[in-house]
């Protein structure tokens, strides 16, 4: 039997470990991308979802504008300024960060922030919000976003993931561990130093940075 990782692929074959995968300690992590045991889905295929419900949901709204907030705004300059720096369009860039650090000055504290809200909207997110997106670009045949909804449900699942660790674990979890993260994708990864290469969108280790605490006040 073989059991797959979900975040970068790696297969655990029983046959060549030697060992039932069952038998593995509960504390056990993917080799490569450091998943979790309970993440790991066995290697049989997955039956097709039928092409009827490829519909789009219908637009609550009507199909008129709708108002965001300055956080979401900040949210989708920021990503489009690192969609620049890959392209290396560094002015561009630099001018999409600078009005991503605007609306975040805008943004108002979040006051239900905190560990139930994030993991509430991880998992909300891998369940109502990729499904609809991936049937979408599929009927488009939008490779692009195909390919960006596969590396952010990865990275959302290893997010998940983490929260759920954390939960258990509490601050042990990130003692003496740095923390980098993949500045293409954003994978997040826990280590003395970044993986050789992302196991998400495949960039080599340079392309990582670790995370520091911020100062308080």
């Amino acid at each position: 039997m073989k059991y797959i990782c979900p975040i970068c692929g790696y297969v655990y074959d029983e046959e060549k470990e030697g060992r039932p995968f069952a038998e593995l300690p509960e504390d056990w992590v993917c080799p490569v991308c450091t998943a979790p045991k309970s993440l790991f889905e066995p290697a049989a295929p997955a039956p097709e979802t039928p092409a009827a419900s490829a519909s789009p949901a219908a637009d609550p709204d009507g199909g008129e504008l709708r108002r965001i907030s300055p956080g979401v705004i900040a949210a989708i300059c920021s990503n489009l300024a690192r969609g620049c720096e890959k392209q290396y369009k560094a002015p561009e860039a630099a001018l999409y960060q600078e009005l991503a650090d605007y609306f975040t000055r805008l943004a108002p504290p979040e006051p239900e922030a905190g560990l139930d809200l994030l993991e509430e909207l991880l998992a909300e997110d891998l369940s109502a919000g990729y499904p609809p997106l991936r049937t979408a670009a599929e009927a488009e045949a939008d490779r692009g976003t195909l390919r960006a909804l596969t590396w952010g449900q990865k990275v959302t699942t290893m997010l998940l993931s983490l929260v759920r660790q954390y939960r258990q674990r509490g601050e042990a979890m990130l003692e003496n561990t740095p923390i980098w993260v993949c500045t293409i994708c954003g994978f997040i990864y826990l280590g003395e130093k970044p993986p050789a290469v992302c196991p998400v969108c495949k960039v080599p280790a340079w392309k990582f940075e670790e995370v520091k605490g911020r100062a308080a006040g």
